[in-house]
């Protein structure tokens, strides 16, 4: 009789011949070392805290502080080759692989360290960012009332493990892939940096493009644009919030409801090209955030902000004034005219008579055109990078689906 082997599945996948569905328990060790609370007061080490993992490029940043002033979850002894899988909200993938020589590193309680001693850690580590580990937490996590799991969770998540010499050449392709994106990541932190110091000499005239002299001129607001207090008559549904980092948002996409009342008769209608003043304070814009509708023919905003268009005097570019208001170029004026106590509730109080009071220094529109064809271009190349990014994101993607789960397998140098 011919032995009929039962097929190995993983998930309802079957996975291949030689490879192995293994307990992380059974391949690596899960808080090998903690300090003890008799530790010395005086002891010196590293703190990582859950915020401190970037789940963008697996960094970390520490605190030094001593054991005697240390937080009390600050206890998971760290060495070289540990992986940090934060226990809390793991969904979020705040994980990271000390890859490099570390001494006195401690963790907070909030991370599980897994010391791999039975597989390759790089592998595990790459492990940790797949569907299979994602759908292991939605059931760890579903029903409960608090997004986090223990210890004895991480022991019991499974792991389809091919032979070692394979589980290196897939955590290499992986790893290529990591440092394309990374590098990625990098070109685009350079550009915005660069983007930024183009901001902050051209749209205050510390730097002049060639070709033009003339001596730039004071205006107030209501000099270059006019209110608009236009109301919703017409019934539209565009019902959009300024988000300081992404502009004219549905209220639906950002709240993930509509907090806008059901009649919106008296909400401000914007029209594309005009521009509406956030009263509200965010971080990276502590004096609210002035932007400009692009996205959509008409929305519907809050009779809270300040809407305004350009005045057809031809004096205002309004691409040159996209990039000035997201520059904070009005943050100076601001802080004159926020009121004290007007931070109530996270709204600083400006009037609208007194926004547009508020004088700025500007160039003539040929200059305004100019500058803002310089910033367009630093934006374009930003952009174009981003995509890359999200490409090569989308692309480790499906190799993982496929390399994780022995779908398609990696061809393994000859000895």
């Amino acid at each position: 009789m011919t032995e009929i082997k039962a097929k190995k599945l993983f998930f309802n996948l079957e996975i291949p011949s030689g490879w192995e569905v293994k307990h992380f328990e059974e391949i690596a060790d899960i808080d090998k070392e903690s300090l003890k609370g008799n530790t010395q007061k005086d002891y010196e080490f590293d703190y990582v805290s859950l915020s401190d993992v970037d789940s963008e490029d697996f960094k970390i940043e520490t605190t030094r502080v001593l054991f005697g002033n240390a937080p009390s979850r600050a206890r998971r002894i760290v060495k070289q080759g540990d992986i940090l899988m934060s226990t809390v909200r793991p969904n979020l993938q705040a994980f990271s692989l000390i890859r490099n020589e570390v001494k006195d590193l401690i963790a907070s309680t909030g991370f599980a360290v897994i010391t791999a001693k039975n597989c390759s850690n790089e592998f595990l580590f790459q492990y940790l960012f797949s569907s299979g580990i994602e759908r292991q937490f939605y059931q760890l996590l579903v029903g409960s009332n608090y997004p986090a799991i223990n210890s004895s969770d991480v022991r019991k998540l499974k792991i389809p493990l091919p032979p070692l010499p394979e589980q290196r050449a897939i955590a290499q392709v992986l790893g290529k892939m990591d440092e394309a994106i990374q590098t990625t990541e990098r070109l685009i932190s350079q550009k915005e940096l660069r983007k930024k110091w183009l901001m902050q000499n051209l749209l205050t005239g510390k730097m002049r493009l060639k070709g033009f002299e003339r001596e730039w001129r004071e205006y107030k607001l209501s000099d270059l644009f006019d209110r608009v207090t236009r109301k919703n008559i017409e019934g539209n549904t565009t019902v959009v919030t300024i988000s300081a980092q992404r502009g004219f948002v549905r209220q639906t996409d950002f709240f993930n409801k509509n907090i806008a009342s059901e009649i919106t008769d008296n909400y401000f209608l914007v029209e594309k090209g005009e521009f509406c003043y956030n009263k509200s304070y965010s971080n990276g814009y502590p004096w609210g955030a002035t932007k400009r509708l692009k996205d959509f023919d008409k929305a519907v905003v809050t009779t809270l902000y300040i809407c305004f268009g350009i005045k057809e005097s031809g004096e205002a570019d309004p691409e040159f004034f996209e990039q000035f208001f997201e520059a904070n170029q009005l943050d100076k004026g601001l802080t004159k005219i926020a009121h004290e106590g007007g931070r109530a509730h996270g709204l600083l109080n400006v009037t609208p008579s007194d926004f547009f009071s508020l004088k700025i220094k500007i160039p003539d529109f040929e200059e305004q055109t100019a500058i803002a064809r310089v910033l367009q271009t630093a934006d374009q190349e930003i952009s174009l990078l981003k995509a890359k990014a999200d490409k090569l994101r989308e692309q480790k993607k499906g190799m993982m689906q496929v390399l994780l789960t022995g779908r398609v397998r990696v061809k393994l140098n000859e000895p």
